[in-house]
């Protein structure tokens, strides 16, 4: 039975299960078909919820991840992609990383002003941040909120390095920002592009742009002297690692001027809410797919080891290299993302100014 035809399938919705959240101690179960235990899993709308953190730039001491200061001003995502490892981090909000995740977002209006106080700080130097390390500070909500913007309005009056990640084009409504940073080399942007198949990216990440749409973000951007790099992440053994070629080959012919990936890693609660939604969404390759990933990763599928967790080991994960080192080679040979210009911050002596 494909997903289309299974009534249990949440169309729009990545995560087909809410799991439990191992933070409490008491948790919900379904134990009747009629009555109201059937809202705990039903297709519900967004709920939004403020948070008024003391502050907003994150640093993190993980070997893996180049860059180690971030700002998330959202927590979860309607995105809904499957795989997205900022699931497990609703757990600490007492939310699942499951069907809450997608539907309950947590938003920082105050980011701005925050961000303003950071960098007013006494001696403060500037170093990369990266917008946003955990959930996409461009998903749906910020066509209204705003917040993205107004942080990104922050980094361009102090002069600040930023460097964006993100799948939805909602980021083409901040041009005129990014075209000044850009001309000013202060930005780069990560455009995450996980396949070219319509088909599967609707399973994978339900709530995203196309790819068509993610690759006009790429060549407007390009257009005006914005740096992009296409993110192939994650690379999903079975289901995307053939498309490795394409997707770089597409990105390039729209100015991209460099590629990253990783290999899907399904970590924490993440691992059984993939394996329930591969079950569903590809019965008949779902096993290959989970073993393939086993394989990746020592034969298990969560992997929280430095170094191998986000790059794989054993042989399909070589291949996965391999095909990836090559693609780079033959379409974004001669091409590389430019150097940030750290030294135009301008201090304000811990004076607060008018934002906007």
């Amino acid at each position: 039975m494909s997903h289309e035809e299974n009534p249990e399938y949440f169309k729009g919705r990545g995560a087909q299960v809410n799991t439990h959240n191992k933070f409490l101690k008491n948790k919900y179960v379904l134990e009747h078909i009629e009555g109201l235990d059937e809202q705990m899993l039903e297709n519900s709308g967004t709920q939004i919820f403020e948070e008024h953190p003391k502050k907003i730039v994150s640093e993190s001491n993980s070997p893996d991840l180049h860059f180690m200061h971030s700002i998330n001003p959202y927590q979860g995502c309607e995105h809904g992609c499957i795989y997205c490892y900022a699931r497990n981090t609703h757990e600490y909000f007492g939310f699942s990383a499951g069907l809450d995740f997608e539907r309950k977002i947590i938003v920082k209006r105050n980011a701005a002003e925050l961000l303003e106080k950071h960098f007013n700080k006494k001696g403060y130097e500037p170093v990369v941040i990266l917008l946003s390390g955990n959930t996409d500070c461009y998903q749906p909500l910020e066509r209204k909120l705003k917040i993205t913007r107004s942080l990104l309005q922050v980094f361009l009056k102090y002069r600040h390095p930023v460097s964006i990640i993100t799948k939805n084009n909602v980021i083409l409504r901040d041009l005129d920002i990014l075209g000044e940073l850009g001309k000013m080399k202060l930005v780069h942007v990560n455009v995450s592009l996980t396949s070219l198949d319509e088909q599967l990216r609707q399973k994978l990440e339900p709530r995203t742009i196309t790819a068509t749409g993610r690759l006009a973000v790429i060549q407007k951007l390009s257009e005006i002297g914005v740096p992009v790099r296409v993110m192939a992440a994650p690379i999903i053994p079975g289901l995307n690692s053939n498309e490795i070629p394409d997707i770089i080959k597409a990105a390039a012919d729209r100015g991209a001027l460099a590629a990253g990936f990783t290999i899907v890693r399904l970590n924490g609660s993440i691992g059984e809410i993939f394996t329930d939604w591969v079950h569903k969404a590809y019965p008949d390759r779902a096993e290959k797919v989970l073993h393939q990933i086993m394989d990746c990763h020592g034969g298990q599928l969560n992997d929280s080891r430095f170094g191998t967790r986000m790059s794989g080991e054993g042989n399909i994960a070589k291949a996965i290299h391999q095909l990836f080192r090559m693609s780079c080679k033959r379409f974004l040979a001669g091409r590389e993302m430019p150097a940030y210009d750290m030294g135009l911050f301008i201090p304000r002596n811990g004076k607060q100014t008018e934002l906007f």
